[in-house]
């Protein structure tokens, strides 16, 4: 045998043999057909095949961020938005990422997309700018139902952005600043009740003992009393005032 025909066996040796190992890393599995039928996932590390007879479809079994495109919904209350989300998925069952469904990433972004603008069209506007996080757990419940006979486990579906128009923008605005307002006047009036109260309570007290009442007068004139003022305003007890008007009134004229 010539040296070019052992060259060419040698050749046709090391391209089986590279034909027939594999080697799988430990988030992949590689998922066999043999003669076009299903022989199962085999992996990580490495193992052989038979060439020709057999073909290898490697499936990646790690986390994959897949982003929903922005869509265009009409909420309950007939408010267009534009909503995007983003859905995090793993390959549970490698076998059936690749037999029940042609391109399952692809897939998996359609049947988001179809979720998104189905959910969210049934809330209003309120609910989806208020309760985002029970949205989202509704939104990875119906894809996951979805996703689950290909071999799909959705872990968690998040809504990032929701764009509004403007005109909504300033309508939304103007309710927030009418509501901050009403809460105003309450605090207000609130506030006006109890100091009401408080000063019923401290006038209860002063009818039944006169000497608060003194007391009081005092403490208002030390408040009152600076060390370089020129004017003191000393208050006069009411009953003072009419017990002298009644005295005025009672005396002999001539």
């Amino acid at each position: 045998m010539s040296l070019l025909g052992i060259a060419a066996i040698v050749a046709i040796i090391i391209m089986f043999l590279s034909s027939a190992i594999k080697i799988v890393r430990e988030y992949e599995r590689g998922v066999i057909f043999r003669l076009g039928r299903l022989v199962g996932a085999k992996g990580p590390g490495l193992f052989f095949i038979i060439p020709i007879v057999d073909k290898m479809v490697k499936v990646d079994l790690r986390t994959i961020t897949l982003d929903v495109p922005p869509q265009e919904v009409i909420t309950r209350d007939n408010v267009p938005v534009h909503v995007n989300a983003v859905v995090y998925f793993r390959v549970m069952n490698p076998t059936d990422a690749v037999v029940q469904v042609m391109d399952f990433i692809e897939a998996t972004r359609q049947i988001s997309m179809t979720t998104l603008r189905s959910v969210l069209g049934k809330v209003e506007l309120d609910e989806i700018l208020s309760e985002r996080e029970k949205l989202n757990q509704e939104l990875q419940r119906i894809i996951d139902e979805h996703t689950d006979p290909w071999g799909i486990k959705v872990i968690t579906v998040e809504i990032k952005d929701v764009k509004i128009p403007q005109e909504m923008q300033r309508a939304i605005a103007r309710q927030a600043e009418a509501e901050r307002e009403r809460r105003s006047k309450i605090i207000n009036a609130e506030g006006e009740l109890q100091a009401a109260e408080k000063l019923r309570q401290a006038a209860e007290i002063m009818q039944r003992s006169p000497g608060a009442l003194q007391l009081r007068y005092l403490q208002t004139l030390s408040e009152i009393a600076t060390e370089n003022a020129t004017t003191v305003v000393f208050p006069v007890p009411i009953d003072l005032l009419s017990a002298l008007r009644g005295m005025g009134a009672s005396e002999p004229r001539e």
